[in-house]
């Protein structure tokens, strides 16, 4: 095998705790919300520079309660910002494992495809000899390089 990206080599004890932090991780996250693609377009976004407003009118805020109507709530405001201080550099880190989680599952993917490819290779050059024609037939219809596009096509 000509590409090796990685070898994981987990053992049942290893997948066994894997999933079980998973589960604590879905349990403590059912708290947490899914927005449709249509409910993201629709919602006022805080970026980088917006945030230091946000925290700004916090502050005013809580120090001006005879501006606040009734119905708003200045502690749901601050428990926000608290909670989003609070879970920030987890959701980093759940990011940066899911960035590792989406790059091993590419890494295995094309270790599979290319040694499947050059294994097909062997296939083709010695399989009439030991008889795998039909095998080697089936296996060209599941997978058939095709040329490129010419560049006026």
């Amino acid at each position: 095998m000509t590409q090796n990206l990685i070898s994981l080599d987990f053992g049942v004890d290893d997948i066994a705790a894997i999933d079980k932090a998973l589960d604590i991780l879905e349990a403590k996250f059912d708290r947490f919300v899914t927005l449709t693609p249509d409910q993201i377009r629709r919602l006022n976004k805080m970026g980088d520079k917006s945030e230091a407003f946000c925290r700004q009118a916090t502050v005013v805020l809580e120090e001006n309660p005879q501006l606040i109507p009734p119905g708003f709530s200045v502690a749901e405001l601050r428990q926000d910002v608290t909670d989003l201080d609070l879970m920030r550099p987890r959701f980093l880190r759940l990011r940066e494992l899911l960035e590792k989680a989406d790059s091993t599952e590419m890494a295995l993917g094309s270790d599979i495809i290319n040694a499947a490819l050059e294994g097909y290779g062997y296939i083709k050059m010695g399989g009439k000899s030991a008889g795998l024609d039909g095998l080697r037939e089936s296996m060209s219809v599941r997978y058939t390089r095709r040329p490129p596009k010419a560049a006026g096509n």
